[in-house]
C-alpha cells in the first residue's frame, strides 16, 4: 500500500517546500507578446524545477510514501487560447525538464496523478462546459505524456468526478471524444452530493473507479466496508492495476475523535461534513481506511504530507504497513 499526498509538500512548520508559481488571466492578457512569453516560460520552468526537486525528495522516502498528486497549474493558463499558442512554441525547450521528472518518478516507483478541478464536468448539459472539460483533460493528458506516460493503461491517473445533469450517458458520450491516451489515464470518482458510488460504477467498463470513502459516508451515512460486494466491482474496473481510494474525514470539532460518527446524531448539514480536516485525528476511521488493503490511498487532508506521514506512522504501530 502506498499513501499519497496532494500537490503541496509541507515542511515541519507547515510551509510549502517546493512551491509552484502561477499568474492570473487578467495579468497575462494585460502584457505585450514578449512579456507574455517570458512570463509563461519563467513560470513553467520554475514549476517543473520544483516538481523535480519534489520527486528527488520523495525518492528518498520509504516505498509506501512514494505517491503524489501533481498540481494542475504545472503549466499556468495553458488552456487560455492566447497562452496555448505561446506554449506550443516553447514546449520543446521544456521537454528536458519533463523528461527528467518522468525518469525520476519511474526509477523510484513514485505513483503520480492529476485531479482536474470541480468545473471539469463531462456530464454537463451545457455543451460549452463539456468542451472546456475535454480541453482541460487533454491539457492534463499532454502534461502526463510529456512526462513519458500514457503508453499503457493506467500508468498515470487523471481523476475527475462524474457529476452533471446528463449523468452516465453524458459522461460516456464525452469520454468517447477523448484521445486514446486520455482514455487510458482517466478515472472517475464518486462525490458527496450528486453522484453515488452506484452511479459511478456504471462507468466501470469505460475507466477505473476511484472510491472516495469520505464522500460515500457524507452522501449515504454509511461506512462502506472492504468486504462490500461493490468493492470487487471497483477493483475489477482497474483491470489488474492496483486501485486507488481517497481518504479524508470531517473537520475537527464536528465529528468525535473516536468511533464511527452517525450523521443522524450529529445533526450537521452535509455542506459542513464535506470539508476536510487538517489531520487524521480519529483512530477508528484510520483503521477503517487502512482496512482496504488492496488499495493505495490518496490522503486528502489540509496538512498534506504531514498528515499522511502521521497516518503512515500510525499504520506501522498497528502493524498494517511494513
Amino acid at each position: 500500500m502506498k499513501l499519497g499526498f496532494a500537490c503541496k509538500y509541507l515542511d515541519s512548520d507547515g510551509k510549502q517546500r517546493f512551491p509552484f508559481r502561477a499568474t492570473t488571466r487578467t495579468k497575462f492578457l494585460s502584457l505585450q507578446h514578449d512579456e507574455r512569453l517570458a512570463l509563461l516560460y519563467a513560470l513553467a520552468e520554475n514549476n517543473l524545477t520544483q516538481l523535480c526537486l519534489t520527486l528527488e525528495h520523495i525518492a528518498m522516502l520509504p516505498a509506501p510514501l512514494r505517491m503524489m498528486r501533481i498540481g494542475s497549474d504545472l503549466l499556468p493558463l495553458y488552456t487560455v487560447a492566447q497562452a496555448t499558442e505561446l506554449y506550443t512554441a516553447f514546449l520543446p525547450d521544456l521537454q528536458p525538464f519533463f523528461s527528467r521528472c518522468g525518469e525520476l518518478a519511474r526509477a523510484a516507483d513514485i505513483r503520480l496523478s492529476f485531479h482536474p478541478g470541480q468545473y471539469t464536468v463531462l456530464a454537463s448539459d451545457n455543451p460549452d462546459v463539456v468542451s472546456r472539460a475535454l480541453e482541460d483533460i487533454e491539457y492534463h493528458t499532454l502534461c502526463a505524456t510529456l512526462l513519458g506516460y500514457g503508453n499503457r493503461f493506467q500508468d498515470f491517473k487523471i481523476n475527475i468526478h462524474m457529476n452533471g445533469r446528463q449523468g452516465f450517458a453524458g459522461f460516456k458520450a464525452a469520454f468517447l471524444r477523448l484521445s486514446e491516451q486520455a482514455q487510458r489515464m482517466l478515472t472517475v470518482e464518486n462525490d458527496e452530493i450528486s453522484c453515488s458510488l452506484d452511479d459511478v460504477l456504471q462507468a466501470a467498463k469505460l475507466c477505473p473507479v476511484v472510491l472516495d470513502i469520505h464522500h460515500h459516508w457524507v452522501k449515504e451515512n454509511q461506512f462502506i466496508q472492504a468486504n462490500d460486494p461493490r468493492i470487487e466491482e471497483v477493483k475489477a474496473s482497474w483491470r489488474g492495476v492496483r486501485p486507488v481510494l481517497h481518504y479524508s474525514i470531517s473537520q475537527e470539532g464536528i465529528i468525535p475523535v473516536q468511533g464511527f460518527p452517525d450523521q443522524r446524531q450529529l445533526g450537521i448539514a452535509k455542506t459542513k461534513l464535506r470539508a476536510h480536516s487538517d489531520t487524521y485525528f480519529n483512530a477508528t476511521l484510520n483503521d477503517w481506511a487502512l482496512s482496504f488493503s488492496d488499495f493505495d490511498i490518496m490522503c486528502e487532508v489540509k496538512m498534506k504530507n504531514l498528515a499522511r506521514d502521521a497516518l503512515y506512522a500510525y499504520a506501522q504501530r498497528q502493524h498494517r504497513l511494513a
